[in-house]
């Protein structure tokens, strides 16, 4: 039977990918968890807006009702 010997160049070109992939996943993984805490504040503001929403339809309303009382007053 006759040997086979792996070149130490593929040896060091695979440790340099191995080693490439995982700082490409780590910096991916950093990505990722900077996108999730981004929605999960716009989540908040999303909230905040319907309320602030809600608050200017209520609003909308009742300056009508008091302009249409004034209208009437007259």
């Amino acid at each position: 039977m006759t040997e086979r010997k792996i070149p130490w160049a593929v040896i060091v070109a695979v440790a340099v990918q191995t080693a490439a992939a995982l700082i490409w996943a780590g910096g991916a993984a950093a990505r990722i968890e900077t996108l999730e805490s981004r929605v999960a504040e716009q989540r908040l503001v999303a909230e905040r807006l319907a309320r602030l929403e809600e608050q200017a339809v209520a609003t909308r309303a009742t300056l009508e009702r008091i302009e249409a009382g004034l209208v009437k007053g007259r």
